[in-house]
């Protein structure tokens, strides 16, 4: 009687290789999370840069941000700013 015997190989990592498979997955999703933890963060502080102007800044103050950056020029900052004034005192 001739017993035949089955070799079984490890096969304990679902066919992910060695292992690494899985140690890549999980660097990957940290890099992605990192990723769109950094692109909140820039989009967020880019908003601040683009000159958008603080709720706390007065129409006089924004004015002359867009007079300083060029928007307009010094005649229809001198008439808004006129127009401003104007309000404020009547």
């Amino acid at each position: 009687m001739i017993v035949e015997e089955e070799i079984v190989m490890f096969d304990g990592f679902g066919g992910y290789g060695d292992g690494w498979g899985y140690v890549a997955m999980m660097f990957g999703m940290l890099v992605f999370v990192a990723l769109l933890f950094g692109a909140g963060v820039a989009l967020s502080r880019g908003e601040r840069r683009r000159g958008v102007p603080a709720l706390t800044s007065s129409p006089e103050e924004i004015l002359a941000g867009r007079f300083t950056r060029g928007e307009i020029d010094e005649g229809e900052y001198t008439d808004r700013l006129a127009v401003l004034r104007e309000r404020v005192s009547s």
